[in-house]
């Protein structure tokens, strides 16, 4: 039986999907947490949607279109622990690469926080190769850069 996960775009001049994307965003990158003000200025230059199962969030997605001059997407598919290994993941990230592509980006790249194991695994298996490691300032935990080839 195939799960009902059902997909909203953020609303940046509501409060139910931001507070729901900066959720799991938060839950997911705990060294890199957003407020609902962040969340609100993202969602004015990405597009960012969140993932329902019922009526609570399973996952959120961010795609970051390419910036001037560039043929580079920013992909990233986020999962709640306790909803992976059942397709979620997937499906946001094939939503969010057809977005890319639709925005004219014919590079794809993502990015892991090094402490989601998973998260790197799915990125791996789809196709991506890691190209830089860095910490943000006062930050312990490295974020992983990737691209799709």
């Amino acid at each position: 039986m195939t799960e009902l996960l059902r997909f909203e775009p953020v609303d940046v001049d509501g409060d139910t999907t931001l507070q729901d994307w900066r959720y799991v965003h938060n839950a997911i990158i705990p060294t890199a947490a957003l407020s609902l003000a962040e969340v609100r200025e993202r969602a004015a230059r990405n597009r960012l949607t969140v993932a329902y199962l019922g009526d609570l969030p399973a996952g959120c997605s961010t795609v970051r279109p390419p910036a001037a001059g560039s043929a580079a997407a920013t992909v990233i598919a986020r999962v709640l622990p306790g909803h992976r290994g059942r397709g979620f993941g997937g499906r946001l990230y094939e939503r969010g690469l057809a977005d890319a592509r639709a925005l004219g980006a014919t590079v794809i790249e993502t990015c892991v926080l090094e402490s989601n194991p998973e998260g790197l695994r799915f990125a791996l298996r789809h196709g991506f190769v890691e190209t830089e490691r860095y910490l943000l300032p006062g930050d312990s935990v490295p974020f992983i850069d990737l691209r799709l080839v």
